[in-house]
């Protein structure tokens, strides 16, 4: 079979994300499968070159799976006609400029989210990549997960009739990082470095909402700060100025209601650390990380209230497991695959820079909605 080879520039994945899920369990994971075969017989081979600030760390990171390709100097690595596809996993304070470099070195982008601050540079990045005609997108991993995979199988089968509601519950205790060491970066906890759940978590919501359900048409949040101080990684104390907690309504387009609350300050009384519950005219589901119950119209029991006796109904009982019916491959395994096949043979990919931006306006309209304690519309956006 014949091979393609394409160099893929990843910055920033001495970070968690970076390192965990798009270098060791989506490229490296197709390497040791042996590439990807796409339709024709092609085989494409990803050749990654590891960049970041830290020459001590990426020495690291390539001794340890083999990899010969690393630098610090990103400017010298986009010049290199080899690498065709830049990925960023950075700091969201400086990603915007490192695509924009790398749009303007004619790279195929592939980026984390936010990408970027503000909806003004978000937009502007889409444009550019456009003008630049080169291939874009942006991640979206929680589409790929088998409980929202799931979730997306019942509402296509027409399962819920007519959706009503829809309740997502995220989040998590994160330590203070005085008795217990933080499992959050502190930047997360600083606006002024682009911290802060909204927009970290909103433009997950909104492609999750979008993608699987309707249009957001409206946004109602309210936000908060529960844990004004914190300690940073040298133990040194400091002042929290970003959101880490934010309750919110969407309005869907067609009438559905969604209620999300994200939160780094609540400990957790789930199966699963995100969950969400969607309830329609024929039927209720709740979708985890992996699992989803079901439970038709038909299949409802009649609970009656009645505060004076203990509760005798099994509630979690009366509810049946989805089946897998097929196997579920990492999520951001999945999403690069259908990136690079996009790249190499044009396969079809909706994930692109636009719709990253669609992430950021969310953001910033459920910002200017906790600002001004009110209501506010959701635009559609197009270059």
């Amino acid at each position: 079979m014949p091979r393609r080879s394409i160099g893929i520039i990843m910055n920033g994945v001495t970070g968690r994300m970076g390192y965990r899920q798009h270098l060791v369990r989506s490229i490296l994971a197709i390497r040791e499968q042996g590439g990807l075969e796409l339709p024709d017989g092609t085989v494409v081979w990803p050749e990654p070159v590891l960049v970041g600030r830290s020459e001590d760390k990426l020495r690291a990171l390539a001794e340890r799976h083999g990899l010969e390709r690393w630098t610090t100097d990103l400017d010298a690595a986009l010049a290199d006609p080899a690498h065709e596809i830049y990925f960023d996993a950075q700091l969201t304070q400086v990603r915007e400029k490192s695509l924009r470099a790398a749009i303007a070195a004619g790279k195929h982008i592939y980026t984390e989210k936010p990408t970027a601050e503000s909806l003004a540079g978000a937009l502007e990045l889409a444009a550019l990549a456009r003008d630049a005609g080169v291939k874009n997108g942006v991640v979206q991993d929680k589409l790929f997960l088998p409980g929202l995979l799931k979730l997306k199988r019942l509402v296509e089968g027409g399962f819920f009739g007519r959706i009503l509601s829809i309740r997502g519950e995220f989040g998590y205790w994160v330590f203070e990082g005085d008795w217990q060491q933080a499992q959050r970066p502190s930047w997360n906890y600083r606006a002024e470095e682009g911290g802060g759940i909204v927009l970290d978590m909103f433009p997950h919501w909104q492609y999750v909402l979008e993608q699987t359900f309707a249009p957001i048409r409206s946004v109602y949040a309210h936000t908060a700060t529960h844990i004004p101080e914190r300690r940073d990684e040298q133990g040194r104390t400091y002042r929290a100025t970003a959101d880490d907690a934010a309750y919110a309504v969407f309005e869907l387009e067609g009438g559905a209601v969604a209620q999300f609350n994200s939160s780094w300050t609540v400990r957790v009384n789930r199966d699963e650390l995100v969950e969400f519950q969607v309830d329609g005219t024929e039927g209720s589901a709740v979708a985890g990380l992996r699992d989803c119950r079901i439970q038709h119209r038909a299949a409802t029991p009649k609970p009656v209230w009645n505060p004076d006796l203990p509760v005798t109904e099994p509630f979690r009982d009366q509810w049946q497991q989805v089946p897998d019916n097929a196997e579920f491959d990492n999520g951001f395994k999945a999403q690069w695959e259908q990136f690079l096949a996009h790249v190499v043979a044009d396969a079809p990919f909706r994930y692109d820079l636009l719709a990253g931006a669609k992430g950021v306006q969310l953001a910033a309209l459920a910002l200017q909605s906790a600002r001004g304690g009110c209501r506010v519309q959701v635009p559609e956006l197009a270059l």
